[in-house]
Parts: C-alpha cells; structure tokens; sequence
C-alpha cells in the first residue's frame, strides 16, 4: 500500500515538471525572456509570503500558499491563456477542470481530493484566500510590465481601459493597498507613453 502511495506521489512529481515548459507572455522584470508557469508559481508564492500584511483580510497562508503553487498546473494539459485573451475566456473553463482532475488525480485520492478543492476554491475567487491568491496572481504580471514599459501590454496592443478593468478586478478585492499602488504605477505609465 505504501509502495503504491509513493509511485503516485513520485509520479505527480515527474508530471508537473512540465510546468518549467509552459511560457506565458509576459516577460521576467527588465527582460526580454518570457518566464515560464513554474517560475511564475514560485514568485507568487514569495510575494504571497512577504506581502501578506497589506491583505484586505487576515489569511491562512499556508492555503495560499498551495494555492499559489498548484493554480497552474491545470495549463500543463490545457495550454496558458492571455488575461486579455479575446477568443478564448480566462476563466474556469471546463477543460481545466478535466485538467485539473487528470494531473491531481495522479496524487492518492485523498491529496488529490485537497488539491482539486484548493484549486477549485482559487478559482471562484469568494474566500479571504482566494481574493488575496487572486491579487497576487495579478500583480506580479503587473510589476513585470511595468518593469518592460508595459511589456506584453505593448506588445498585444491591450488598450489601457482593459488593462486598468481586469487588474481592478482581481486585485481590490484582495488588497486596496495593492491596487492602490497599481494604479498610480498604471497612470504613471500611460504618462510616459
């Protein structure tokens, strides 16, 4: 029985290796390397650690924390989409939830019950954890653009309006203190251009 517990254990290890290999569009601070999903998961979980006292709400961070780390994995099998993505939505569609049941079922079924409930909580964005896992996942791109002159914002050609409503939308909720930096960061940017 144990034996079989670690095979499942090790083998969802050797799967989310795959993450490394998942680039997303925007680019590492000052940079013209696109960072990859596992680099982007460890960021989160950094940020997520050292700004937790500007939260809107008192938090279980070891949650966010895991909800940091596996709220990717899903793309492993269903492909990164663009925030401002117009032909495909980038919210929880059913073929990340097939996704997330492929790659978390690998676990034993109780890790893989937790993970597939973690990622599901993330992903409705209504508890404490989520709304601050949610601000977070939206900030760091937010700094990385802002850090390339507006990045993959430029490069996509996002009109600020929709750059100004998705980011507001993911990150007051989590942290007004956050969202207020952003948006004198986002003004200060569109100044400059």
């Amino acid at each position: 029985m144990l034996e079989n517990r670690l095979q499942q254990q090790i083998s969802f290890i050797k799967e989310i290796d795959k993450l490394k290999y998942i680039e997303r569009k925007t680019k590492l601070f000052n940079s013209n390397r696109r960072e990859n999903d596992a680099e982007h998961s460890w960021h989160l979980a950094m940020m997520s650690i050292i700004l937790t006292e500007h939260g809107n709400e008192t938090i279980d961070l070891l949650k966010v924390l895991k909800m940091v780390l596996i709220h990717d994995l899903v793309e492993i099998d269903a492909g990164d989409t663009f925030l401002f993505d117009t032909k495909k939505n980038h919210s929880n569609t059913k073929e990340e939830l097939l996704a997330a049941q492929c790659i978390f079922g690998i676990l034993p079924v109780d890790q893989a019950t937790e993970l597939i409930t973690i990622w599901e909580e993330f992903e409705k964005g209504e508890t404490n954890e989520a709304k601050y896992a949610k601000m977070i996942d939206r900030f760091e791109p937010v700094l990385q653009n802002i850090s390339n002159q507006g990045g993959s914002w430029v490069e996509f050609n996002i009109p600020f309006e929709l750059i100004y409503n998705k980011i507001k939308t993911g990150m007051k909720e989590g942290s007004s203190k956050l969202w207020e930096y952003t948006e004198i960061q986002l003004h200060k940017l569109l100044k400059g251009k």
